[in-house]
């Protein structure tokens, strides 16, 4: 990072709304928080303790759950100081060069989980017979830690081309936290070479693996069509329907955001708040009201039959 970055703090503006609207924002939002917490801890425990649920989807379900948890611990709390007084809205320069890392790099690695959730659905279902085989423990775990490195690999180079350049004032990012294009409008130097480097970074990225996603629904929905009884299809359907629903929460806001240049910042941080605060809460409600399976070990691990099953 530049010697040149004067600046030893940022100050974040918050969700734009009237003062009126602190408690109640923060109420709602500390309530998100929480149930997001509890919801994908809940969803790490049955999935622990349950030996039905010791397969391949419910291994990257547990990794997606980790990473919801952490996603919303990074930006919710630092958002709630900002409501609660205008001391909390003050962020270190490193704590902020934090923030950005650990938000990309859950971000992005959630982007690459999705897709690596989709191909694992194609190969559950388009290969029924030869899935086990295919998709063994050595396979998932290579492939989730493919997503985590990436993650992170991707997350780096976008830290670095942000806090690269010199930051000599204003100190004030119009978002609820530090992100990359609200940041780089605070630099003393020119930043159209970093806004285009990050656009398409991210815009390969993401629309890259939504494209993958894509053509993997594609080729489930075909195989899902050759299925021969309506039990099976609906099963089938079933068990895609809520992958697509998350996905769709995520990649939405996350392409409406960072593929316009030039957005509106108050734009940015209300649809920012869709995949920072609700998406995380969303995966946990999802899974467990769309899955049977998930249902089935949450009644068992209510009447105490998890437990002892295992023992």
């Amino acid at each position: 990072m530049s010697n040149a970055s004067l600046l030893t703090a940022f100050i974040l503006m918050g969700l734009p709304h009237v003062q009126a609207l602190d408690a109640p924002l923060f109420g709602v939002f500390l309530v998100v928080y929480v149930l997001t917490v509890l919801g994908n801890l809940l969803i790490l425990l049955v999935i622990r303790v349950d030996s039905h649920l010791h397969t391949p989807m419910y291994y990257f379900l547990t990794n997606l759950s980790f990473i919801d948890m952490w996603f919303s611990t990074v930006t919710v709390p630092k958002m709630l100081m900002t409501l609660v007084s205008p001391s909390g809205r003050t962020i270190s320069f490193h704590s902020c060069v934090a923030q950005l890392y650990f938000f990309h790099f859950l971000g992005s690695t959630e982007c690459f989980l999705y897709t690596v959730m989709s191909y694992d659905r194609y190969l559950a279902i388009s290969y029924p017979l030869r899935y086990t085989s295919m998709m063994s423990g050595s396979r998932c775990a290579l492939l989730a830690t493919s997503t985590w490195l990436s993650g992170s690999l991707h997350s780096a180079v976008q830290t670095i081309l942000t806090f690269r350049l010199p930051y000599c004032g204003p100190n004030q990012i119009q978002h609820y936290l530090c992100d990359a294009p609200p940041i780089l409008k605070l630099a003393c130097a020119d930043t159209s070479a970093n806004e285009m480097v990050i656009f398409v970074n991210i815009g390969v990225v993401a629309s890259g693996c939504f494209v993958l996603i894509v053509l993997s629904y594609v080729s489930i929905v075909c195989s899902i069509l050759r299925i021969r009884t309506s039990e099976g299809r609906h099963r089938a359907f079933q068990t895609c329907a809520s992958h697509c629903i998350v996905v769709l929460c995520f990649f939405g806001p996350g392409l409406f955001i960072y593929l316009r240049p030039g957005s509106r910042d108050a734009l940015h941080g209300v649809v920012a708040v869709f995949y920072t605060t609700l998406t995380p809460l969303f995966n946990p409600v999802v899974y467990t009201l769309r899955n049977n399976e998930v249902k089935k070990a949450l009644l068992k691990l209510k009447n105490g039959s998890v437990f002892a099953q295992g023992e």
